[in-house]
């Protein structure tokens, strides 16, 4: 079997954890895998390296930024690669250009352009072990580019399909994924399978388990992902394709964000391109616009509201009352004190019913909702802040997720 392994940060957070992971590949090896590795910096290096651009330089080029923080995967990975070799392990450090990652030239947000891959198979087929620095690569003029934040597990992805890889382990503090927060709802219960596409809408939303683009490309090339706890040795979640055989529960889970605010524009002409005089600004200053709703035209006069990240609600609002008057709008009003709460699953697909049981289960709590979207397997909805762990805590037990093991020790 043909393994990529992926450690994060706080796997890979000292010396000791370090050494703990090695232990991890020795077992692996043992078994008689092939194994390859990709680390992330150890905890909170990278913010360390940024901190000390920015004491230097508020503006510092973006090719210098990526040139520095690139170098904390690359102590993690001669370390664990020096351990490695303690061990009796014949094992290389890799930085992103000697693994072969070819990248576009964006600097802190790069895209893998390719992974060249054929090198690297050969040291795994002679049960010597690679370890890869994550997180970055080379544009075609030999800069030193990065991915930008969690971009170690698309790295692991991406490393893992170029090998030929039986499946991409990624190592965490978690050992799975959860139906919802345990932090919110003690009743949580860890899902041992789950779909991309599911895996997508629980990372779109905020779950920190997963980096969303490392998802998407296991999807496209069919990558199974195995996430689980370097703290703990047991199964945790398979991400893979969706079984059509699989008898599937209706709701995987319950996911949330905290990090939204709404805008509503108000009294707008209702004429075609006004939509687009609201939104186009909003996305030329690259703010990600999500749930969108228009009210019905009244005496030719109509309401737009939608939600922006909370990090984008100053700037979204001074943009759009600069432009206020070019649009003919009578008002803008805004709120940042509101989260989404969404029910996911694949199982809704057959399954009628189920905005109506969400929507009976949150006003039967009081609960009132702002806004709704929905998708072919998650019905979102837009409330009051103060309201979400509420909300959580009543979907999950409305749709019968709460872990009945979970129950009796709590």
């Amino acid at each position: 079997m043909r393994i990529v392994q992926k450690f994060g940060g706080t796997s890979v957070g000292s010396i000791e954890r370090i050494k703990k992971t090695a232990e991890i590949v020795q077992q692996e090896i043992a078994r008689g895998n092939e194994v390859a590795v990709v680390v992330s910096a150890m905890s909170g290096e990278t913010n360390r390296l940024i901190a000390m651009s920015k004491d230097m330089s508020a503006q510092a080029p973006a090719r210098e930024v990526d040139a520095l923080v690139a170098t904390g995967e690359q102590v993690t990975a001669a370390l664990l690669a020096i351990e490695l070799n303690r061990l009796g392990i014949k094992s290389y450090s890799f930085n992103g250009n000697q693994a072969g990652f070819r990248t576009d030239s964006s600097h802190s947000r790069a895209r893998i352009s390719g992974v060249e891959g054929d090198h690297l198979i050969k040291h795994m087929q002679r049960f010597e072990v690679p370890v890869v620095t994550g997180f970055q690569g080379i544009d075609p003029e030999g800069n030193i580019t990065t991915l930008g934040r969690g971009g170690s597990d698309t790295s692991a992805v991406a490393l893992a399909i170029a090998v030929q890889a039986d499946v991409c382990d990624i190592y965490t503090d978690v050992d799975g994924v959860y139906s919802t927060d345990p932090r919110i709802v003690r009743k949580a219960r860890k899902i041992n399978y789950i779909s991309y596409e599911e895996m997508l809408e629980f990372a779109s939303l905020g779950a920190k388990v997963l980096q969303t683009r490392s998802v998407e490309l296991a999807m496209n090339y069919n990558m199974p992902i195995h996430l689980r706890s370097s703290f703990d040795l047991i199964p945790g979640t398979i991400v893979s394709k969706e079984d059509p055989t699989m008898e599937r529960a209706t709701i995987t889970g319950v996911a949330y964000n905290r990090d939204e605010a709404k805008v509503t524009v108000q009294g707008i002409p209702d004429q075609p391109g006004i939509v687009a005089s609201i939104f186009g600004p909003v996305a030329d200053a690259g703010i990600n616009v999500d749930v969108i709703v228009q009210n019905v035209s009244e005496q030719g006069l109509t309401d737009v509201t939608f939600t922006v990240p909370r990090g984008d609600f100053e700037q979204t609002m001074t943009l759009l009352k600069e432009i206020c008057s070019s649009m003919h709008a009578s008002n803008i009003i805004g709120d940042d004190t509101v989260a989404k709460v969404s029910v996911i699953g694949v199982g809704m697909r057959s399954h009628a019913g189920i905005a109506s049981q969400m929507f009976a289960a949150l006003a039967k709590n009081n609960i009132n909702i702002q806004m709704i979207t929905t998708s072919e397997i998650k019905v979102t909805v837009v409330i009051d802040e103060n309201y979400l762990e509420l909300a959580v805590r009543t979907l999950h037990t409305a749709f019968g997720l709460d872990d009945a093991e979970a129950s009796d020790l709590s």
